[in-house]
């Protein structure tokens, strides 16, 4: 079984939330459950994922219905630290534009 650590920092203009294992479908339902409790509020969630060596669809899925969750709460999703499969997974899908730094600073 896959084992998936997740850290959260609360800072006053965002919440850290700090990523490592592999994200598929034995170890999302804990990341999700971990992001459901932290209060936004219009925040940033930043994603800290250097630590994340492999992502799977499902871990894609996460992403993207944490994305529109902030975005309906007034917040954004900002995912950094990307190692090479996971970075290519959102390259694949053209889903980088949407999480990464350079594209949400520029929103």
């Amino acid at each position: 079984m896959n084992v998936l650590t997740v850290t959260t920092r609360q800072h006053a203009d965002r919440t850290v939330v700090t990523v490592a294992g592999e994200m598929d479908i034995d170890s999302c339902p804990a990341l999700e459950e971990a992001t459901l409790v932290i209060p936004l509020g219009g925040k940033t969630l930043h994603l800290e994922m250097s630590g994340v060596s492999f992502m799977d669809s499902v871990g894609l899925n996460l992403l993207l219905k944490l994305r529109r969750r902030l975005l309906a709460e007034g917040g954004r999703l900002l995912v950094t630290g990307l190692q090479s499969q996971p970075a290519s997974v959102l390259r694949l899908t053209e889903t980088d534009t949407l999480l990464t730094p350079d594209t949400a600073q520029a929103a």
